[in-house]
């Protein structure tokens, strides 16, 4: 940070560290003694898409590299790459997440990465996601509340927030916390692959 920046209270922002995505399979273990939430097997990767040759092989490397990888777009234009394991092999699934984010920001797409979240359901099928956010370099937690349009349970995120402060760096600024509504794994039915009806 310049001399400039300190003086008018600007922040560089917190540079990605890809790495902090290893910390899920350490969190998941803390996640499930605490709160009995367990993985899913499903994760995916968030990204504003781009038009153009060179993201097109990007997004063909993608393929090569991880085999067979479902692309869904949102409601709101947003490309989410899915990628589907055992539950038990979060580090696979992990494995994943972090060789596509290198990928694509190798390829100079860092810009359009927006997230990376693991999905998460307890006894009750409560739906659950670890987010990591790539421009913030940090984790939050999301859980939307079943059968309800856009409504999210907050007390159980700052319960989640409070459980995980030894196993990822977590986001403090709660209003980062975005949702993530209709995120793969976070709306599918817990007994059916995405994008099933």
């Amino acid at each position: 940070m310049g001399l400039l920046d300190a003086l008018l209270g600007r922040s560089r922002p917190a540079r990605p560290d890809l790495d902090q995505l290893f910390g899920l399979p350490s969190a998941a273990v803390t996640l499930q003694a605490g709160a009995g939430f367990t993985p899913t097997g499903l994760g995916s990767v968030c990204f504003a898409s781009v038009e153009g040759g060179a993201f097109a092989r990007a997004r063909q490397d993608v393929a090569e590299l991880l085999g067979d990888t479902e692309a869904r777009e949102d409601a709101y234009g947003y490309t989410w790459l899915v990628f589907r394991h055992a539950p038990d092999d979060l580090t696979s699934l992990v494995g994943d997440l972090h060789a596509v984010n290198t990928l694509l920001t190798d390829a100079g797409f860092g810009p359009q990465l927006l997230c990376s979240l693991a999905a998460f359901r307890d006894a009750e099928a409560r739906p659950l996601a670890l987010v990591y956010l790539y421009k913030r370099g940090a984790f939050y937690p999301f859980a939307p509340v079943p059968g309800t349009a856009e409504h999210r349970d907050n007390a159980l995120e700052l319960q989640i927030r409070a459980l995980l402060t030894d196993d990822l760096r977590l986001e403090k600024d709660l209003t980062r916390w975005f949702p993530v509504w209709g995120a793969p794994g976070l709306s599918d039915p817990p007994d059916q692959p995405p994008g099933r009806p």
